[in-house]
This record gives C-alpha cells, sequence and structure tokens, in this order.
C-alpha cells in the first residue's frame, strides 16, 4: 500500500519505499519515520552506514548535514514507512516550540540517535498514527482532509517527544552536553529568541541581540536549515497571523496591534505580500474550507 499527497507520502511495500527515495527521502526537505516490522535495513545516514533492525524505529529530521545515501535491505525486510513536507514538520515543531522547553536538545538527539527500540506499547501507537493517516489518506471526500492530516501529524509528534521523556534521555542538564559547534549554538540561539519575542520582524535585531552581522545569521540558519533568517522570520510571524485570522474573531486592527505593526494597513501588506491573499481573504478562505 502507498498513498501520498503533495506533502505526506506513506508506504509499506518496497516499490514505494524506492519511489520515495528517489523523490522525496534524500532531499532535505523531508522528515521520515520508519519502522522496521522484521529483517533489517542498511542505511548510508551521516557519512556512516546505520543497519534499522526489526522493532526500531528510525527518525530522519530535515537537515542538510544528515542526508541519506544507498541502501541495503535483507531479503524478509518489512516496514512502514511515513514522510513529510519539511514545511509540515516544521509548523508542527514551531507550535511545540511555546509548550516544549526541550526541543531543540531532542531534535538534535534525534539527529544524531536517529533510531529507537520500540516495546510494544510503543508499536502499537506507531501503528495507530500509521493507521490513521491512511484511512485520511484513502478517504478523498474528506472536506477537512488537510487539517485532520495536520492534527494527527502534531500528535504524533507530541507522542514521539513524549517517548523520548519516558526513555529519559533528555535530563536538565541534557543541553550542555550537546556538543555543538559555532554555527549550530548561534542557530539554536537564534530560534530560541525567535521563540521569545515572535513579534520582532528584523534580521538586523536578532543579529544584534546574537552579537553578529545580519549576513552571517542568515548564512548560518541558511546552512544549518536551508531558509534564511529573514524566511524564518516570515514564516513564524504568517502563521501567528493565520492563528489569529482562523482562530478568532478579532478585527484586523486588534490583531495588528497585538502583533505589534504599526497599523493595520501596514499589517494588511505585510499578509498580502507574504501569502498572496489580504487578512480579509485569509479569514474567508478559511470559513469555507
Amino acid at each position: 500500500m502507498t498513498l501520498y499527497t503533495d506533502s505526506i507520502f506513506l508506504t509499506n511495500e518496497i516499490e514505494g519505499f524506492r519511489t520515495c527515495r528517489d523523490q522525496r527521502s534524500t532531499a532535505v526537505n523531508t522528515m521520515t519515520a520508519l519502522f522496521c516490522e522484521q529483517g533489517y535495513i542498511d542505511v548510508w545516514y551521516h557519512n556512516a552506514m546505520l543497519r534499522i533492525n526489526a522493532g526500531e524505529l528510525f527518525l530522519r529530521i530535515p537537515d542538510f548535514s544528515y542526508q541519506l545515501g544507498p541502501y541495503e535491505m535483507s531479503p524478509d525486510f518489512k516496514f512502514y514507512q511515513v514522510t513529510i513536507d519539511a514545511r509540515v514538520y516544521e509548523k508542527v515543531m514551531y507550535e511545540h516550540m511555546r509548550i516544549e522547553p526541550n526541543w531543540y536538545a531532542k531534535q538534535e538527539y534525534v539527529k544524531a540517535h536517529p533510531t529507537f527500540k520500540f516495546n510494544e506499547a510503543s508499536r502499537e501507537f506507531f501503528m495507530t498514527y500509521f493507521h490513521l493517516l491512511t484511512l485520511q489518506l484513502q478517504d478523498h471526500q474528506t472536506e477537512y482532509r488537510r487539517q485532520i492530516l495536520m492534527l494527527i501529524a502534531r500528535s504524533a509528534a507530541m507522542e514521539m517527544l513524549n517517548y523520548m521523556d519516558k526513555l529519559a534521555i533528555i535530563t536538565p542538564s541534557f543541553e550542555g552536553r550537546i556538543s555543538v559547534n559555532h554555527s549550530d549554538y548561534t542557530f539554536r540561539e537564534f530560534t530560541r529568541i525567535l521563540q521569545q519575542y515572535p513579534h520582532e520582524r528584523e534580521v538586523q535585531w536578532y543579529a544584534a541581540k546574537l552579537g553578529i552581522t545580519p549576513k552571517y545569521l542568515s548564512e548560518i540558519c541558511k546552512d544549518r536549515s536551508g531558509k534564511s533568517a529573514s524566511e524564518w522570520i516570515a514564516d513564524i510571524t504568517v502563521t501567528e497571523i493565520k492563528h489569529y485570522l482562523t482562530h478568532t474573531t478579532m478585527p484586523i486592527r486588534e490583531i495588528a496591534r497585538i502583533m505589534e505593526f504599526p497599523n493595520a494597513s501596514f499589517f494588511c501588506q505585510y499578509t498580502k505580500k507574504h501569502t498572496g491573499l489580504t487578512p480579509n481573504h485569509l479569514r474567508k478562505q478559511k470559513k469555507e474550507s
């Protein structure tokens, strides 16, 4: 069975695995969760061959430094795989930034230690989410399909973070033990400050907080995530705008004030520039979807 949309790819077939590998998984703009049910698969990951054995989950988070290469599987290899677009992953994780204090540490841990041994309960959770995604992808008549898929993805991400807590791999001192270079540290600090001050929209402001030039900050962001600092800022600002427009009935003027825009007119111009729609059209589009 292989099912997919433009932002999600789900399969438990060898041919589907190969198709996904050729078209999506080797790129830096996807996130993959693969559960090995039987046999094993060897995958070239971050300059080394990694073996994923039966009963293990492999998680690959979007990153230029952690790309996938050639693979070789056992004759009896059976698996379940979900691959999602990095934009979906970023949206889900951004929502967690505000409630999950160790989100960055956990993300870095997964990059360095991408396989997890599942017990029966963990396997059941994974298969439940896989089944829910399957049902939604098969139902083409669902009006709220995209929204439901996002909710399932968010729930699965929370379950993953909860599972890591149960493993006790993240302790209060864990972040201090993460081996990072200057670029890693700067990018982590940028995302932390972005979380604290989501309404600041100038790259220069964040660069000044970090004590570096705006150009250098953008270069670091581009290298670590494929997006510039201004793109990160715009993405998070647009996410905030959409939240207020689709989850509240606040007047446009009030939303502009809360988000610290100089006036409603500037807020409307910003929204149109970054989404292609005016605030009123975005709100109307949500009601009609």
